[in-house]
C-alpha cells in the first residue's frame, strides 16, 4: 500500500545526489553493508565496572578509531566470520551511558539528576523507558519511508510551538518497555518491510542508554536513524559514533536568542553546529529545518549559510513549510500564524542563492 501512497519513496534512490549522500544507508537496506551497531558488537573492549569514567572514555576513543578503520572495508562475509567478544565496543557505550545517568548530562542542559535512582531530569524522564507508539511511518522523507518509528516520551527542549507536545511534555503516560521488548519490536518492523529503525520522540536523547541496551539484543541488520532536535551533549555525540547510521537532525534556530526565547534551549546554536559536524564525521546526515514565520533573517538564512560553508552545498536538507500554531505558540506574537506564500517563496530563493543543491520542500 505504501508503494501507492508514496511513489516518491520508490524513485528517490534513482536520485544521484541522494545515492551519494546516503550510499551506506542504502547499502544496509540492501544487506550489502552492515549496520554500525552490529559492527560495534564485534569490536573487543577491555574494561571493568571499577574503572574510572576517564579511563572508560580513553578506551572508547581507542575503540572509535578501530571502528572507523574497519567499517567501510567490512563485507557481509567478513562480518559473519568475526567472533563476538565477551566485552564489546557497544558494551562499553552502555557502561558509559549508565555512568552518565548517575549525574545526567546526556543533553545540553546537563541537569545532573541521578536518573538511575529514578529521579526525573529536565526531560521528565527517569530510568524506565516510556514509549508512545511504534509503527511504520509513511510521512517521513522519501528515502526513509516506510520508516520504523519508535516514539518515546520526554524531550530536552520546551518548544512552545511543539506539534508533538502531548509526547514531549508527558501529557500521556506511555507504555514501559524493556530493552528486550524494544529489540523484538525493531526486528518486527524490519520483517514488516520498514527500511530503518527511527528513534524519535519527543527526543531520543534522554533514552540513549536504553537504546544502546536494546540494540545489543537486535539480531538483524537494520540501519538506525537518530531523529533528534540536536540539543545533546558532546558526550552523547561521542556515544552515537559507531551506533547511529543516519543522523536526522533538526536545525531549529540561528545564533541569536530565538532558541532561548521559544524553546528554553540556551546555547542551542553551539550544540547544534557541533553535533552536525560530528554527524557528518561519523555517519550520514539529513537535516530538517522547520521554517518559522518572521524567522527567515535571524534563523533560516544563517542556518543555510552555515550548512553550505561547513557541511557542503550537496548536504541533504528537508526545508519544511508545515508550521502551524500548536500548544503554547500563541504566547509568542510572530508564531500565531502560519507561513505566508511570500515567506515560502523567499525561503526557496535564499536556498538557491546560497547554492544548496540537495534540498526538498
Amino acid at each position: 500500500m505504501w508503494r501507492i501512497s508514496r511513489s516518491d519513496a520508490l524513485s528517490v534512490f534513482d536520485d544521484e545526489q541522494v545515492k551519494k549522500s546516503l550510499s551506506r544507508y542504502i547499502g544496509i537496506i540492501r544487506d550489502e553493508k552492515i549496520a554500525k551497531f552490529q559492527i560495534s558488537k564485534k569490536i573487543q573492549s577491555k574494561f571493568t565496572k571499577t574503572d574510572s569514567l576517564k579511563k572508560l572514555w580513553k578506551e572508547h576513543s581507542r575503540c572509535t578509531k578501530e571502528f572507523s578503520y574497519i567499517q567501510n572495508s567490512l563485507s557481509s562475509k567478513d562480518f559473519q566470520e568475526i567472533s563476538t567478544p565477551t566485552q564489546s565496543y557497544l558494551d562499553l557505550k552502555i557502561e558509559i551511558a549508565s555512568r552518565i545517568l548517575q549525574k545526567c548530562h546526556l543533553c545540553s542542559h546537563r541537569c545532573g539528576t541521578n536518573r538511575l535512582k529514578g529521579e526525573k531530569g529536565y526531560c521528565l524522564c527517569d530510568n524506565k523507558m516510556a514509549v508512545s507508539s511504534i509503527f511504520a511511518h509513511l510521512g517521513e522523507e522519501p528515502e526513509l519511508v516506510p520508516s520504523g518509528t519508535i516514539f518515546t516520551l520526554g524531550c530536552t527542549m520546551r518548544c512552545l510551538h511543539c506539534q508533538n507536545w502531548a509526547i514531549s511534555q508527558w501529557k500521556e503516560s506511555g507504555i514501559e518497555y524493556t530493552p528486550e521488548e524494544v529489540a523484538r519490536e525493531v526486528e518486527q518492523l524490519r520483517l514488516n518491510g520498514c527500511r530503518n529503525a527511527n528513534l524519535v520522540g519527543g527526543d531520543p536523547t534522554p533514552w540513549l542508554q536504553h537504546w544502546l541496551m536494546a540494540f545489543k539484543h537486535v539480531g538483524i541488520n537494520i540501519p538506525i536513524v537518530w531523529n533528534s532536535n540536536s540539543y545533546y551533549s558532546q558526550e552523547t555525540a561521542c556515544l552515537l559514533a559507531g551506533f547511529a547510521d543516519v543522523y536526522l537532525l533538526d536545525f531549529k534556530y540561528g545564533p541569536e536568542n530565538c532558541a532561548s526565547k521559544i524553546s528554553d534551549a540556551p546555547g542551542y546554536w553551539e550544540a547544534c553546529v557541533h553535533n552536525h559536524v560530528e554527524a557528518k564525521k561519523h555517519g550520514e546526515l539529513i537535516i530538517r529545518i522547520l521554517v518559522l514565520p518572521s524567522h527567515l533573517e535571524c534563523c533560516l538564512k544563517p542556518i543555510l549559510k552555515w550548512i553550505a560553508g561547513n557541511l557542503g552545498t550537496e548536504t541533504r536538507i528537508n526545508i519544511m513549510f508545515q508550521y502551524r500554531p500548536e500548544w503554547r505558540a500563541r504566547e509568542v506574537s510572530e508564531l500565531c500564524r502560519s507561513l505566508t506564500t511570500k515567506e515560502r517563496e523567499k525561503t526557496i530563493e535564499i536556498a538557491q542563492e546560497i547554492g544548496l543543491t540537495n534540498f526538498l520542500v
